[in-house]
């Protein structure tokens, strides 16, 4: 056995020996997909040296090899240049674009090309010069290899078939490295690489769990070649005749009364009914007092990240599909025209989002990106944090970096503040509980408090955020010319003790989702709305308010402050609420009355508002207007 082993390691060293000049041409390709990769270290998701990304690209080199191998003569040199050429220019184009974008290219650009082609000189004139160093080593290596390499003098279409055949097979088993998706919709999806390798709708994770090779030419195929979900004549006809119908909007006595102020868009995490009191939150319940108060507000939940569905419910008036699985952190590749900032931007504000997670997180960088935001910005990102303390919202405020992008900016803005504090686990033993009772008692006097008081706890961090964003309102000249939009994300679900809930709200089915949502400004008198609204109506009811043009139909949600505004708030099992009932599978589950007539009316209208939402998203209908 061991005389056995031995020959094969002697035979081995021969043919790598003999074969030598053929590894050399695998090095340029290396390095152009290990230094592609190591630009993005900033990426918090799948280290260089992880297998999958690797072996993708050891099999992609194994075909263009076997092919530069197989020809003859001068045609070996020709495919070895051209397919360096091609994968050079990309190793560029996607170096370059990251190191100024922090995001790693992507075909779907091409498609927008003529918005930024007045910058391509200036961008590749401006680029970190250690790529081009990278690109002149990596360059050198190719023509030194390329010379040295021997000349093949026959052509062995055999061969080549077979390299192809072994290509085919390690490349349907590559994928395997990555694991297995979900199968059904989660949060955390954004995590799973197997996801992320299915979807590629995210560029960052794309590339580091694939690859220069595979994500190149992968992404090249989503966009460009892979057959497209054909809609149906009657689905089409359905969006046609909502999208080109009358844009029913009428101004009233809201209309512009907010024109041209700042507006600060405040997303709180968990912050319940229950938790919203002068006891536990006096400022933020303070502004509530003293503002539009939409007293029967639902957020609709769903097992695919509540608190992203939020921000897209708000920026772009759509939810999560409800009746197919799909993230909405994955249509970043959708055309969404119409969105919060770019409607914003074009009465002339600048449009920041600010949190305290990293832009890898619900791939929130090219969400925001593509909503047409000026920037996304995350504590984590920012660094500087030796422990925990980026989850304190008071650091959204007291980060030097955040309070000159907030308050210290010129001319008119949009301030997306998405606070975290109050998030489980609720208990004062670890993590960010910990830290605010630390703060509040002293370090060695943290009390063991319930899970209720500590979630009440937390939610006292958000509002002394509040505190600071007020008074950092009013030291720079803002406090008077600033109207903010406060909402929860979702109630608190995440709570593990249930009966808490039961003690301090109306858990009855999906009315559970029964948040805050008001809108202050500091020269308006207090009123209470109460008629129904959800995420969908925040949209609309904010650019009346500023008096800026919309069309009433690019929303699922309508201005809730129209004089003929009837409230309705749908859930993802169908069931709705419009006030009096709440109803499900055609049973009403309260007290409230409706006729038979009615109902099915109601029901017909929920049933066609998430038709819309579903169809729009799933074939990306707004970019078929366009064309």
């Amino acid at each position: 056995m061991g005389l056995r082993i031995k020959n094969f390691l002697y035979k081995a060293v021969q043919y790598i020996v003999s074969h030598r000049y053929t590894i050399y041409l695998a090095i340029p390709f290396l390095l152009m997909d290990i230094v592609t990769r190591a630009f993005g270290y900033q990426i918090e998701y799948f280290p260089v040296f992880y297998p999958a990304p690797n072996i993708f690209t050891l099999i992609w080199i194994f075909l263009f090899l076997g092919i530069v191998t197989s020809l003859k003569g001068i045609g070996s040199k020709i495919a070895y240049w051209i397919l360096f050429t091609i994968f050079f220019v990309l190793f560029l184009t996607n170096t370059i674009y990251y190191t100024l974008t922090s995001f790693y290219f992507s075909f779907n650009l091409v498609l927008m090309a003529g918005e930024g082609h007045a910058y391509i000189w200036d961008t590749i004139i401006h680029a970190n010069p250690i790529i081009y160093l990278s690109a002149v080593i990596i360059l050198i290596i190719a023509v030194t290899v390329s010379r040295k390499a021997p000349v093949k003098h026959t052509f062995r279409p055999k061969r080549l078939c077979f390299i192809f055949l072994i290509f085919v097979v390690l490349h349907l088993l590559a994928p395997l490295c990555l694991g297995f998706a979900n199968s059904q919709l989660k949060w955390s999806s954004f995590k799973n690489p197997r996801n992320i390798y299915n979807s590629y709708s995210d560029s960052n994770k794309s590339m580091r769990v694939s690859g220069l090779y595979e994500y190149s030419l992968r992404n090249f195929y989503i966009t460009f070649l892979k057959p497209k979900d054909t809609i149906s004549a009657e689905d089409k006809e359905f969006l046609d005749k909502i999208y080109t119908g009358e844009d029913k909007k009428q101004k009233d006595r809201y209309t512009g009364i907010f024109k041209d102020k700042n507006v600060i868009f405040l997303q709180l995490e968990g912050i319940d009914d229950w938790l919203l009191t002068e006891e536990t939150m006096p400022n933020l319940y303070g502004l509530m007092k003293n503002s539009i108060n939409f007293k029967d507000h639902y957020s609709i939940y769903t097992g695919g990240g509540s608190t992203f569905n939020s921000e897209f419910a708000v920026n772009t008036g759509f939810t999560t599909p409800i009746s197919y699985t799909e993230n909405v952190y994955t249509l970043n590749t959708n055309t969404f025209d119409d969105t919060m900032a770019k409607l914003f931007k074009k009465e002339g504000y600048t449009v920041n989002a600010f949190h305290m997670n990293s832009s890898g997180f619900y791939s929130r960088g090219i969400n925001y990106k593509v909503w047409g935001y000026d920037n996304y910005f995350g504590l984590k990102d920012l660094g500087g944090y030796e422990s925990l303390e980026y989850e304190l919202d008071r650091e959204l405020i007291l980060n030097k970096t955040f309070y000159t992008n907030m308050f210290q900016q010129d001319g008119k803005f949009v301030d997306y503040i998405i606070t975290y504090t109050p998030h489980t686990p609720f208990t004062t033993n670890k993590e960010v509980g910990k830290l605010v009772a630390e703060l509040k008692y002293g370090k060695d006097n943290v009390p063991d408090l319930s899970e209720e008081d500590s979630a009440r706890l937390m939610a006292g961090e958000t509002d002394y955020m509040v505190e600071l964003l007020i008074q950092a309102l009013k030291d720079n000249d803002l406090y008077d010319n600033t109207v903010i939009v406060a909402y929860a994300d979702h109630y608190l679900y995440t709570i593990k003790d249930k009966s808490i809930l039961d003690k301090n709200k109306n858990t009855l089915g999906n009315l559970i989702n029964h948040t805050p949502f008001f809108i202050w400004s500091s020269d308006i008198p207090s009123e209470d709305v109460n008629e129904v609204t959800m995420q969908m109506n925040i949209l609309p009811t904010v650019l009346n308010l500023f008096g800026i043009d919309y069309n009433s139909n690019y929303y699922l949600g309508t201005n809730a402050l129209a004089e003929d505004y009837q409230g309705i708030a749908f859930f993802n099992d169908y069931s709705w609420y419009d006030g009096d009932v709440y109803v499900s599978n055609n049973e009403i589950l309260n007290d409230g009355n409706i006729s038979d007539r009615k109902m099915q009316q109601t029901s017909q209208l929920v049933n066609d508002i998430i038709r819309k939402n579903d169809l729009t998203l799933k074939y990306d209908y707004f970019k078929t207007m366009k064309q």
